[in-house]
């Protein structure tokens, strides 16, 4: 305030002024090498992907997304990560146990890859556990046997769909093809992957007859009559699953293939410094994605890349018919894409669906040893009728695959088998 005294003519400036223009000068070179320090100090942080599908479907919406890389907001990049190691060589993070899911497992000690193609024992045993055949079996009985108490729209995916209250006191979702090949298609897909030995990661399903005057259906007579499902239509009842919560793909499949549209194979060697949570995450990309090859599922991932050509962001937003559980584990939501669907339109999708297979050069053990029993079987088809025909009362008002459909699902499970074989020569 005010204004400033200046010295008289011709007088010499004394020394406090001058001291003052000298730090003047040097305070803008001092911040900028803080600035600059400070900036090199933080790690590489993606740009915010403008906001996924709103939350609701699945129950999903009333939880948070669960901590780590491929959950929503700030993610690092596959490069940052590779670059920036979570905990400093030699000391703990600061508030991090030694060996949780959210520090880096550690290499030294156990490798998360074995013979260069097959994820470690010990990292698969870090894998949450999903729905245990002894659950879902109780849960298939229990369900069979309720009565629905009352249907309720919204929650379940197609305006057709309904979420049932069960006489037990439990829900499901209850699918209501478009057309029968699509509850099919679930059906199928949820027994495949049964034979493939990961069903604990799909929600426990059951086939259901639609008759209004029978007793599972009495006490919702009236909602039927809104609902315009047909009587004696097959429908899926689907278990609920509380707080599920969006997924992002992890790299190759997300910020890679959002960059330049190509997917670079996931092998061991891209996986020094991620954490002991993202390479349980990857473990159960690699079944998926085997599995939405042999199913020719479009629903998913698959589709996610087809937009590509119009929404170079898609690939950072939520994937489709895929969540995760509280514990970490991956929910393969929305099978009915799966198997008649999809075989049917392989000349469209197929061009998507190889190259995201062979983007996976990493694998279970086990599921890689069932591909090869039914490749030198050739029994992909004749086990899956098998175990359909044991598990689903209700098989036989579906049917089961056509002769062409089956020699397409041995078809796919040798190629599978032959694209294993090819990392392993790798």
């Amino acid at each position: 305030s005010g204004e400033r005294m200046k010295p008289a003519r011709g007088a010499a400036p004394g020394p406090l002024p001058v001291l003052g223009l000298l730090l003047l000068g040097v305070l803008p070179g001092l911040w900028m090498v803080l600035v600059r320090r400070q900036a090199a100090a933080q790690p590489v942080l993606e740009q915010r992907p403008p906001a996924g599908p709103s939350p609701g479907r699945w129950g999903w919406g009333r939880s948070q997304a669960a901590p780590g890389l491929f959950s929503g907001g700030g993610q690092k990049t596959f490069r940052a990560l590779l670059a920036v190691p979570t905990v400093a060589a030699g000391r703990e993070e600061p508030g991090r146990e030694q060996g949780s899911a959210a520090s880096p497992l550690p290499l030294a000690a156990v490798s998360p890859v074995e013979r260069g193609i097959f994820w470690s024992r010990e990292l698969e045993e870090q894998v949450p556990p999903g729905f245990a055949a002894e659950e879902a079996a109780a849960w298939l009985s229990a369900a069979r046997a309720a009565r629905v108490a009352s249907l309720e729209r919204g929650g379940c995916g197609r305006g057709s769909n309904r979420l049932a209250w069960l006489s037990d006191g439990s829900r499901a979702c209850v699918r209501y093809g478009i057309n029968p090949e699509q509850i099919q298609g679930e059906a199928l897909s949820y027994h495949l992957a049964g034979v493939l030995g990961m069903q604990e990661r799909l929600p426990p399903m059951a086939l259901a007859l639609v008759e209004a005057r029978g007793r599972q259906w009495e006490p919702v007579q009236e909602e039927l009559r809104g609902s315009h499902w047909a009587e004696g239509a097959v429908v899926s009842l689907t278990r609920w699953v509380e707080n599920l919560t969006a997924v992002v793909a992890p790299a190759p499949w997300g910020t890679e293939a959002g960059a330049d549209r190509r997917l670079q194979p996931l092998s061991a060697g891209e996986l020094s410094g991620l954490s002991l949570s993202q390479l349980v995450e990857l473990v159960q990309w690699s079944d998926l994605i085997l599995f939405d090859y042999l199913t020719a599922n479009f629903d998913r991932i698959v589709s996610n890349l087809f937009s590509l050509q119009w929404d170079p962001w898609v690939m950072r937003r939520a994937t489709s018919n895929l969540l995760r559980a509280p514990d970490g584990g991956l929910v393969f939501m929305d099978n009915e894409a799966g198997l008649v669907h999809g075989y049917r339109l392989l000349a469209m999708w197929d061009p998507y669906n190889e190259p995201l297979l062979r983007s996976v050069c990493v694998f279970r053990e086990g599921t890689a040893r069932r591909v090869a029993e039914l490749h030198r079987r050739r029994s992909a088809a004749a086990e899956l009728r098998r175990r359909f025909r044991a598990r689903e009362p209700l098989w036989s008002r579906l049917g089961f695959l056509s002769e062409r459909q089956a020699e397409l699902l041995q078809a796919r499970v040798d190629f599978v088998h032959r694209h294993i074989a090819h990392c392993r020569a790798q």
